[in-house]
């Protein structure tokens, strides 16, 4: 038997705006949306066979504390590109600030925050 991550569900302020950066920097599409749980609002984003399950609630979010320190806490999400250094240049061009960049065994790495403060990693193998 095989397995693999089919998505990841996840709360953010605004799923419309989250969504649309990951469209244009990602070339995801919205797989599909609406109504959720609690007056909430999901939005699926990524590619056919994987995507990310925005979640809005119906209500005002707030932020917790870090998640490295909250177990059960998100503390990034990562994707793979075949070209890190033109990644890193939307990111930048997108408003995100890349930090703590790496290169490690078997390719390079480097971070950014969204508007949310949700950590991602773009990772790119040799």
């Amino acid at each position: 038997m095989t397995t693999q991550l089919e998505h990841a569900n996840y709360t953010v302020s605004d799923g419309a705006a989250t969504a649309a950066w990951m469209q244009d920097l990602f070339g995801w599409h919205i797989r599909w949306q609406g109504a959720a749980k609690d007056g909430g609002h999901s939005i699926h984003v990524g590619t056919d066979t994987q995507y990310l399950a925005l979640y809005t609630p119906g209500t005002d979010t707030t932020h917790g504390p870090s998640s490295y320190v909250t177990r059960g806490g998100l503390n990034h999400i990562a994707v793979v590109v075949d070209d890190i250094d033109a990644m890193e240049d939307a990111v930048k061009a997108a408003g995100f600030t890349p930090g703590n960049h790496g290169d490690y065994e078997p390719g390079r790495r480097f971070y950014f925050h969204d508007h949310d403060n949700i950590e991602y990693e773009v990772v790119q193998y040799d």
